[in-house]
């Protein structure tokens, strides 16, 4: 079985808690940092917070971000999607399906719970 040592997953991981520092919410999955941050957004928060890595449930690693208050809507239409990215190196970091898809209007607020993301052992 192969194995990888904490510190070579947690050297991958710590990009997100040390560069990450924008989410957005997104009509579609972006692939890139422009389609995350302007083709893409509905809406986003620049107060990201990403704890340093640590254990995963099941096996691997994981940063775990705060729960988003202050999100802005600046578009309408539906959220399906999110994006974590860096904005001062123009990077795309992190994207993800929402639990839910949710209608969005512009000029509304939106709110998210604390999440994770992380990698797993190998098998």
């Amino acid at each position: 079985m192969a194995t990888l040592n904490d510190r070579v997953l947690d050297s991958g991981l710590t990009t997100l808690d040390t560069e990450a520092n924008r989410i957005d919410v997104c009509s579609q999955e972006p692939t890139t940092y422009a389609e995350a941050t302007s083709t893409y957004t509905l809406g986003n928060s620049t107060s990201l917070s990403g704890a340093a890595p640590s254990d995963r449930s099941g096996g691997g690693r994981e940063v775990v971000f705060a729960a988003i208050t202050d999100g802005s809507i600046t578009g309408t239409g539906t959220a399906t999607h999110y994006s974590i990215s860096d904005t001062n190196n123009s990077r795309l970091l992190v994207t993800g399906s929402l639990s839910a898809s949710q209608s969005v209007t512009n000029g509304n607020s939106f709110t998210g719970a604390s999440f994770a993301t992380g990698i797993p052992d190998p098998s």
